[in-house]
C-alpha cells in the first residue's frame, strides 16, 4: 500500500501523505501513460471534492451506475442501536430454548473473540486495507444490456470511536465515497451527491465483517439459533435476527417503506468465531398515484470471513469476500445487478489517541439538508395544528 504521493509541483518538495493508502495494483495497470501523468490523475481523483466541475465529469451512466453500487456495498449500514456502555448482558437461561442457544453460541465467540475485558478495553479503532470490486449481470427493462465489468482495485481507511462515532473513505477505480456517524447522523457523501440516512445513526456494515467483535456480540445477543449449516467444509451454528418493526418505522420517509431487513450470522462450531454474514434488506417506493403501482428494491449481501489474526488481544479477520445481489424490480421494470467486493486488512490498530468529534463532522450539506428537512417536518406539523 502507498501513503504517499509525489510532489509533482517541486522536485525537491516533501511527499504527501494520502488520505486514502492506495494499493500498488493501481498504479502497476499500464495505460500508456507515464507515472506523472498516472500520479497526477490519482491526486485530481482525491482532490475531486474541491474541483467545481468534477460532477459533470462523473455524469456518464457507467460511471454513475458504478458509484451508485459503490456506495450500496462499500458503505451499506445494518439496522442496530449502538449501546452506549460496554457491558454485554447474557441471562442464557431466559428466554425460549432457540435464543438460549444463541446467546450461548454468542459468549463461545466473545471468548473467541479474546474475551469481554479485552474488548471491554478498546475504546477506538483504526484500520486501512485494499479492495477489489467487479460489477456484473446488469439488466434494466427497456436499455441495452451492461456485460461485466473489469475488476477494479482500490483501497480504504476506516476510522471509529466507541461507541457511535465513525468515518470511512475509500477510492475504486476513479471513484471516491465516503461516510460517517456523528453520534447523530449517519451520513455518505461522494463527488456526485451527499444524503443522511434516516432514523437513529446506524453502525457500518463493515464493522461486522470480522472487525469489530463486541459490536458483533451485541447484535446477536436477541438473535435465535434457527439450526447448522456446513460453509466450506466447516460446520457453523446459523444465528438469525428480525429487525424490530419501531426500528423499520424510523428508517422508512414519506416516500419508501422498509418492509424487513433480516440478518444472519454463522458461527464456526470448532473455533467459534464468526465464518459468514449475510444480510436481506427490501425497500417499498411508494408511488404518488396510485398505491398499488409501487417499485421494490431488494439487496442482499453475503460476506465470509477469513485469515483471524490476534492484534492486541482481539481476534480480527484480515481478509474476506462480499458478494452482493441488488434487484429492482415493480410494474415494467426488471433491474439486476451482482457486485463482489474482496478486501484484505494491511494495517489496524486500537486506542488511537488524538480522536475528537472534529474527526467524524459530516459534510457542510449533509447538515444543510438535515436543518432543511428539520424546518419542513416543523412546518408541517404547525399547519396541521392550526387546521
Amino acid at each position: 500500500m502507498r501513503k504517499l504521493s509525489p510532489n509533482l509541483d517541486k522536485e525537491d518538495g516533501l511527499d504527501t501523505v494520502l488520505e486514502v493508502p492506495l494499493p500498488e495494483e493501481m498504479f502497476s495497470k499500464t495505460d500508456g501513460s507515464s507515472a506523472a501523468i498516472r500520479w497526477k490523475k490519482m491526486l485530481n481523483l482525491i482532490r475531486a471534492d474541491k474541483l467545481p466541475n468534477r460532477s459533470k465529469a462523473v455524469s456518464s451512466g457507467n460511471n454513475d451506475q458504478f458509484m451508485f453500487l459503490l456506495k450500496i456495498v462499500g458503505s451499506a449500514l445494518i439496522p442496530f442501536q449502538v449501546q452506549l456502555d460496554h457491558a454485554i448482558n447474557l441471562p442464557v437461561r431466559d428466554g425460549c430454548i432457540k435464543a438460549s442457544s444463541a446467546k450461548y453460541i454468542v459468549q463461545q465467540y466473545l471468548a473467541a473473540s479474546g474475551g469481554q475485558a479485552a474488548l471491554n478495553s478498546i475504546n477506538s479503532m483504526y484500520a486501512v486495507g485494499q479492495l477489489q470490486m467487479a460489477m456484473s449481470d446488469i439488466q434494466q427493462s427497456g436499455n441495452q444490456m451492461n456485460s461485466k465489468r473489469t475488476c477494479e482495485d482500490g483501497g480504504f481507511v476506516l476510522w471509529q470511536k466507541n461507541p457511535d462515532l465513525w468515518f470511512l473513505e475509500f477510492v475504486v477505480s476513479d471513484c471516491k465515497v465516503s461516510a460517517g456517524s456523528n453520534g447523530t447522523v449517519a451520513w455518505s457523501h461522494s463527488s456526485t451527491n451527499s444524503n443522511a440516512s434516516k432514523g437513529p445513526p446506524r453502525p457500518l456494515r463493515r464493522f461486522f465483517q470480522g472487525l469489530d467483535p463486541r459490536s458483533t456480540a451485541n447484535l446477536f445477543l436477541n438473535a435465535v439459533c434457527i439450526g447448522e449449516k456446513k460453509i466450506k467444509d466447516e460446520g457453523c451454528f446459523m444465528l438469525k435476527l428480525e429487525t424490530s418493526k419501531d426500528m423499520l418505522k424510523a428508517q422508512s420517509t414519506a416516500n419508501t417503506e422498509v418492509v424487513h431487513h433480516t440478518i444472519w450470522g454463522y458461527f464456526s462450531q470448532r473455533s467459534g468465531v464468526l465464518i459468514q454474514f449475510e444480510d436481506t434488506k427490501l425497500v417499498r417506493l411508494k408511488s404518488a398515484k396510485d398505491n398499488n403501482d409501487s417499485t421494490f428494491w431488494e439487496t442482499s449481501m453475503e460476506s465470509t470471513l477469513k485469515d483471524y489474526r490476534y492484534i492486541e488481544g482481539i481476534n480480527i479477520a484480515h481478509c474476506g469476500r462480499t458478494a452482493a445481489t441488488i434487484y429492482r424490480y415493480g410494474k415494467n421494470l426488471d433491474y439486476r445487478a451482482k457486485v463482489e467486493e474482496t478486501w484484505k486488512i494491511e494495517e489496524i490498530d486500537f486506542n488511537i489517541s488524538g480522536l475528537s468529534m472534529d474527526c467524524f463532522l459530516p459534510p457542510a450539506d449533509v447538515i444543510n439538508k438535515e436543518n432543511e428537512q428539520e424546518w419542513d417536518s416543523r412546518a408541517s406539523l404547525a399547519e396541521n395544528r392550526t387546521v
